[in-house]
């Protein structure tokens, strides 16, 4: 990793970080960071991919860089991904980029809209259904370039080649991409986070926490570097997140959230280890079926998963989570320590809004079968602990 750290990296200058081939802009003013080698050069037709109102702040002082200001330099945009991006938004862009001929895509927005703008990235350069690319990510042979403007801390997105894309008329939900599809750099200026709505901030946050805890908890003794930085996302998380919540316009809070965010899922936590994103693959199949946010389902879906996988022979992970992050007592009894920390996890979702039963999104089971089965296939079978259908339908009833 070659890196550039200026005099502060949460002051007034901003960081730059490359990661392999992942540039890094971080910090207040990142944009100006940006130089023209980086993306522009003998580009004609960027498409801007931007979510909804986080992503107008940035869009303005995109519009009015010098760097994007290049004489005969071609912009058009889609507005408004939805928050959970679907195959028909894809095909959508797609369709109406065959006239414009972009050769880069620049998304501004959260997660889903980066996810949207890497699929449409890889889509335009397919001759078949952009779909096709989400099940079967081999054809997924080229992309256009893409860059990121993060304007929520959340999925890492903004740090990764991963893509998830629903059908809602299938109701399906899956994970694509391939370096193709990592973007060429990612601009994080937390002060693009300060006008989210705290219900965004929240579900944000119990998103950056479920991808640590499923690097985190898995059965690889002896990564101990690995499990002490995700102890410190995780711990980032459970300090700055109420205080963001109660002063949105906190830069050091917006900050620690947003680098905790791409640091969750860029590769780094999980290094050496053998995981599995058992809670995720749940989650997924929930929102494919209902309309509920993605980082609120897995702050419910959590501690139920916790409290199930809890064994005598892995509860030693749970020890080192409740007394490393929750400050447990480690001379209690060790089950006592674990059953201490799922409790902790849970109160600390619902303390800054999360919901805590399925019923009160009025998901009753109706669609459980069908959504074990379905999260069942994608793999479970190789978690920290291992779930068949069955496993995931007591856990989903648990969550009632």
């Amino acid at each position: 990793m070659e890196q550039e750290i200026h005099p502060s990296v949460f002051g007034a200058e901003a960081l730059m970080e490359t990661y392999s081939d992942n540039i890094i802009l971080f910090g207040p003013d990142a944009l100006a960071q940006l130089g023209e080698e980086l993306f522009l050069s003998d580009r004609k037709t960027i498409l801007l991919v931007m979510g909804g109102a986080s992503a107008r702040i940035p869009l303005r002082m995109i519009l009015g860089s010098p760097v994007f200001r290049k004489p005969g330099l071609n912009m058009p945009h889609h507005e408004n991904v939805p928050p959970e991006p679907d195959t028909e938004c894809v095909r959508a862009i797609v369709r109406t980029m065959e006239r414009e001929q972009p050769d880069a895509v620049l998304a501004v927005g959260g997660g889903s809209t980066i996810d949207c703008g890497k699929m449409v990235a890889a889509g335009v350069c397919y001759e078949g259904d952009a779909w096709d690319l989400v099940l079967d990510r081999k054809k997924l042979v080229a992309a256009l370039p893409i860059a990121a403007v993060l304007t929520n801390a959340a999925t890492g997105s903004e740090m990764d080649a991963f893509a998830v894309i629903s059908d809602m008329e299938k109701n399906e939900k899956w994970g694509s991409g391939n370096d193709h599809t990592k973007p060429v750099f990612s601009i994080l200026d937390p002060t693009y986070s300060m006008s989210l709505p705290a219900f965004q901030t929240a579900s944000g946050a119990s998103d950056i926490m479920s991808h640590t805890f499923e690097n985190y908890f898995n059965r690889t003794k002896g990564a101990y570097l690995q499990s002490r930085l995700a102890e410190g996302v995780l711990k980032t998380c459970i300090h700055y997140t109420p205080i963001a919540l109660a002063d949105p316009d906190n830069y050091e809070a917006r900050a620690n959230l947003m680098w905790a965010s791409s640091l969750a899922i860029n590769g780094l936590l999980s290094c050496g280890e053998s995981t599995a994103w058992s809670v995720h693959d749940i989650e997924h199949e929930l929102s494919a079926f209902y309309d509920i946010t993605h980082g609120a389902g897995l702050a419910l879906l959590t501690p139920y998963w916790m409290e199930y996988a809890l064994r005598e022979d892995n509860v030693w992970k749970y020890v080192e989570y409740g007394v490393n992050v929750w400050g447990i007592d480690a001379q209690r009894a060790p089950m006592e320590i674990a059953r201490a920390a799922i409790d902790k996890t849970r109160d600390f979702f619902t303390s800054i809004g999360m919901p805590a039963h399925l019923s009160e999104l009025g998901i009753d089971e109706t669609h459980f079968d069908i959504m074990a089965e379905k999260a069942a296939n994608g793999g479970l079978a190789g978690g920290f602990v291992p779930l068949a259908k069955d496993d995931v339908l007591k856990i989903l009833r648990m969550a009632l």
